[in-house]
């Protein structure tokens, strides 16, 4: 018996209509990073081409990326001042909680508000949880996490998103939210986040980094696949609803085997590190820029995941309506 082996060679169309892995941009997520302060609109030197603005502009960038067809937006803040217990978390008036009364104000229907619930910025030393005799307290640690997300759901946030790696809570946030009078403000989980060398970028821009040691003794050791399998079982126990896997182009296979345990939605995080690689490399003629992007976000998308989190989710939305991809 004759075997066909002629690959598909046919109009753009039917290359598109027969395509395997579909994205939409209603699966992206962009990270927005909010400092303290009025008036500012500043280039972030670590992250080319992404912006750090303040409370009272932040919703000019939301009006410019929801033109784009985003509509989920990921909020990181940084403070003024710092302290060993991260206070700026969850102050009333924080830099988070200001923003998100200002973007809902503008945009309640339109922009849909997700923010991280971590100490690392807040913090003088940097780690994700208060110190305690030289190491990080996780069960001091969680009802800061709680207060935290707390603050921000009365402020206006739609979904908290919890990155601290502590163990326990998604639990203490489902208890204060449903306490609270929030039981419809979901919960994503960063089940599976690696000590990842990939986060430099970021803790620049956010000015997290740890002042001593690393975060090893709380996240994960990136040498370790059925550890994510079973953070992440843990998570959707306590009840998140959706998991995320983080950093997203070095864990493919972590993404892949998630989607086949987990019965939740999964996110991926393509991190700050990704996004520099990238960028870099385009800089200095060695890559095609958007191809890059298009081709990066599709292994995850193929891989597993249902949603993308990445600072390069304008370009990927451009990428979807001009059919490049989706």
């Amino acid at each position: 018996m004759e075997i066909r082996t002629r690959r598909l060679r046919s109009s753009e169309n039917l290359r598109r209509m027969t395509r395997e892995t579909r994205i939409s941009v209603d699966s992206l997520v962009y990270p927005f990073f909010i400092r303290e302060g009025k008036g500012m609109t500043e280039e972030i030197p670590a992250l080319a081409g992404q912006i750090r603005y303040s409370p009272d502009t932040v919703a000019r960038g939301i009006e410019a990326a929801l033109k784009t067809g985003l509509r989920s937006f990921l909020f990181f803040g940084i403070p003024e001042s710092k302290d060993a217990v991260g206070s700026g978390a969850y102050a009333e008036d924080g830099v988070i909680q200001n923003a998100l009364a200002n973007v809902k104000k503008e945009f309640a229907n339109d922009a849909y508000l997700i923010t991280d619930v971590c100490l690392c910025e807040y913090t003088d030393h940097g780690h994700c949880g208060i110190i305690k005799n030289g190491n990080v307290d996780n069960d001091g640690t969680l009802p800061l996490f709680a207060q935290t997300a707390l603050s921000h759901a009365r402020a206006g946030a739609d979904m908290v998103a919890p990155s601290g790696m502590m163990d326990g809570t998604v639990a203490a946030l489902r208890a204060a939210l449903d306490g609270g009078g929030f039981a419809d403000t979901p919960v994503t989980s960063y089940a599976a986040k690696y000590a990842s060398a990939f986060y430099g970028p970021f803790r620049e821009a956010a000015g997290s980094a740890p002042q001593f040691g690393d975060r090893k003794s709380y996240q994960m050791d990136w040498h370790n696949s059925r550890e994510a399998l079973k953070r992440i079982r843990i998570d959707i126990n306590e009840g998140a609803d959706i998991v995320i896997v983080k950093p997203a182009g070095p864990c493919l296979d972590i993404i892949s085997k998630a989607r086949e345990a987990a019965d939740v939605p999964l996110a991926a995080y393509s991190v700050s590190g990704e996004y520099a690689m990238i960028k870099t490399a385009a800089a200095a003629g060695l890559i095609d820029e958007y191809n890059a992007v298009c081709e990066s976000a599709t292994g995850i998308f193929r891989a597993g995941a249902d949603i993308l989190i990445s600072y390069f989710a304008p370009v990927l939305a451009g990428a979807i309506k001009k059919g490049d991809i989706g």
